[in-house]
């Protein structure tokens, strides 16, 4: 993972993001999801929780124990999702821009949604529901949406 190409530090309106030190390729894995899996019976959500884990199937979200969850949304990312966990860089990212993708690359959950503060041209003010992704969107991001939302179903594998 390209973890030595990136720092964590503050945005001048949304907190904590992750930025590039150095020049990131296209392709390059910069986080994964790699932390604790949950399900629709886990009676102990927070809201950081709510708000940072990502969705792998249609009743299994999972988190972070990296940089993952620092990673801001944007409408004109820089990065993608690739298999069910993988952030990777969907063009080459310049030293000193802010690391970036977008929230509906993964999530199906109808009932979570946030105001979108990325400011972009092409913000569409509310992340949500990737069924609520324009197509035009879905073209643009193509081979970087989570596989589960491709039809490509996720099995937790057994700890045994």
């Amino acid at each position: 993972m390209a973890r030595a190409k990136v720092v964590v530090r503050g945005t001048r309106k949304i907190g904590r993001g992750v930025f590039a030190k150095r020049t990131i390729r296209k392709g390059e894995v910069i986080a994964a999801f790699d932390g604790e899996f949950y399900d629709d019976d886990f009676e102990d959500w927070t809201d950081d929780l709510y708000n940072h884990a990502i969705q792998c199937a249609k009743a299994f979200w999972r988190d972070s124990k990296s940089i993952a969850r620092l990673i801001n949304h944007s409408c004109e990312p820089n990065c993608g999702i690739k298999d069910y966990f993988k952030i990777v860089a969907m063009r080459r990212i310049e030293k000193g821009e802010q690391i970036t993708w977008d929230y509906e690359m993964t999530e199906r959950n109808p009932d979570w949604k946030m105001k979108c503060q990325c400011a972009t041209p092409s913000c569409r003010k509310v992340i949500g529901n990737y069924s609520k992704m324009p197509a035009k969107v879905r073209r643009k991001y193509r081979g970087y949406i989570s596989a589960w939302l491709l039809g490509k179903p996720f099995k937790l594998k057994s700890k045994r």
